[in-house]
């Protein structure tokens, strides 16, 4: 079942690869619950087939980047970017993009928050395995008030600039 507007994320626990040590944050992979970052805040999530693919690195998260200011002054809190990777790529993706500090890689390395979502995407058949598709939503305590799911190999729906309009 795939997730809709007004329902809740599921529970599930993503990884980030945090760069500097601080209290409580080790340096290398640190696992979140999703239930507890979510709560009391706004978030503005876009998930990714993949780290490093080119729409991904070209287009959406740079779209995100150069839009950080404009959702932070509409309440979004913090930006999180979710693919179907390990942490260490997830960490590396976000040091080669600038955004460390800025957007949280989240990294789902098994699909099993993705699956809970019900936005998996296989793509065994390309030898990529399972993935998530590309998606945005915007989550008030969590609670999914946007959700813009892209046809297949498209950019279009889940841009910062379509999320934005939307709040």
């Amino acid at each position: 079942m795939t997730i809709k507007l007004g329902d809740r994320v599921p529970a599930g626990v993503l990884t980030e690869f945090i760069a500097t040590e601080t209290e409580g944050c080790s340096l290398g992979p640190n696992a979140f619950k999703v239930e507890e970052q979510v709560k009391g805040k706004k978030i503005a999530v876009f998930a990714v087939p993949g780290a490093f693919t080119p729409a991904c690195s070209n287009q959406h998260v740079p779209g995100y980047l150069q839009n950080l200011d404009a959702l932070k002054a509409k309440g979004v809190q913090e930006v999180w970017c979710v693919a179907v990777n390990d942490p260490f790529v997830m960490g590396a993706w976000a040091k080669d993009q600038g955004a460390v500090g800025k957007i949280r890689f989240m990294a789902d390395g098994s699909g099993i928050w993705t699956k809970a979502l019900g936005l998996e995407l296989d793509l065994t058949q390309k030898g990529l395995g399972v993935r998530s598709q590309r998606y945005s939503m915007l989550l008030d305590d969590g609670v999914v008030k946007q959700l813009n799911l892209e046809g297949g190999g498209q950019l279009e729906v889940s841009t910062a600039e379509k999320l934005l309009d939307q709040i």
